[in-house]
């Protein structure tokens, strides 16, 4: 019933919301009783006084207070001090959450479309825009198209790629999940990574990683997505076609928000932990989003670097 209540909010606020919105992460807020997090505690990097270069970072975004710090707000720190000149902010592409971390902690993020216009609005000349998204889906497609939409108000403009762009993306996510991990590199545990999923073409990065870290030699290591495929069944049959003990369930998410915290590590029977717990696995559920790793911080400073690099 939560989630079926959950989803009948998203399509209400999806269809009444203008600009970036997709699919929706924060709960239904008549119904929210577990604690997040001091949201006074986050940066929301909505300042003014920016200066000609700006160096604005989208997001999907979370209402998780403490993800949304040690993840997002990780991400913008790495990048606020590898580019000392440059100011960095905020952007979220979820009205959704948007609105949700508004009306429940007082704390006022920007979409998109407020981001640019707070650029105009300072006089900023050069805008490098750097996405935190996993990959190259709808939800980066849609911020180009939007970002396309501005071109004209700033002199030079640049959109650095998602994190998961080329082998050498691949091969360093691998190698930062897997260091990661291997506390529970037991030989008896499984270590299961869940994503969104997509409906896009780009969902082929999920397989692409699980062979990257096949070839890794991670064997115990398994991706799935809660959206799309591999689905949790598909993950759960590979673990069963080893001799593992133990489970341990992680988001390959940026953040660890709703998706992690109910998806994964859920009470409900269709939850992974659920799922896993009833095959009768030892489960561990470990609430990390990807962008508290410094190495996933690493890559998307260089990614914003080659971003820049473009503009000279």
């Amino acid at each position: 019933m939560k989630k079926l209540l959950a989803f009948l909010l998203t399509l209400a606020m999806l269809f009444s919301v203008p600009g970036l919105c997709a699919f929706a992460e924060a709960p239904e807020e008549d119904d929210e009783n577990y604690e997040t997090g001091d949201a006074a505690l986050d940066n929301p990097r909505n300042q003014d006084g920016i200066g000609e270069k700006e160096l604005l970072v989208v997001s999907f975004g979370t209402s998780y207070n403490d993800s949304r710090r040690l993840t997002v707000g990780g991400i913008e720190g790495a990048l606020e001090a590898a580019f000392p000149d440059w100011s960095v902010r905020r952007g979220f592409t979820s009205q959704i959450i948007i609105d949700h971390v508004r009306s429940r902690d007082g704390e006022l993020i920007d979409n998109v479309e407020e981001a640019l216009d707070r650029a105009i609005e300072n006089g900023v000349k050069t805008l490098v825009v750097q996405p935190t998204h996993l990959m190259d889906g709808f939800e980066y497609n849609d911020l180009a198209d939007a970002l396309a939409g501005y071109a004209d108000a700033f002199e030079r403009v640049a959109l650095g790629a998602p994190l998961l762009t080329t082998d050498d993306d691949f091969s360093r996510v691998a190698d930062a999940i897997a260091e990661a991990t291997k506390e529970y590199d037991d030989g008896e545990t499984a270590i299961c990574f869940m994503g969104h999923g997509t409906e896009a073409e780009s969902n082929a990065v999920y397989a692409k990683m699980q062979q990257v870290l096949q070839d890794k030699g991670c064997t115990n290591v398994f991706i799935g997505t809660v959206e799309a495929t591999p689905s949790v069944e598909d993950v759960l049959g590979m673990v069963q076609a080893g001799s593992y003990k133990r489970v341990v369930l992680e988001p390959l998410m940026i953040v660890a928000g709703d998706h992690a915290n109910n998806d994964m590590a859920g009470d409900e029977e269709d939850s992974w932990k659920s799922v896993f717990a009833g095959a009768g696995y030892e489960v561990l559920c470990v609430l990390r989003g990807l962008g508290e790793m410094e190495a996933i911080q690493t890559l998307f400073v260089e990614h914003a670097q080659a971003a820049i690099d473009t503009l000279k």
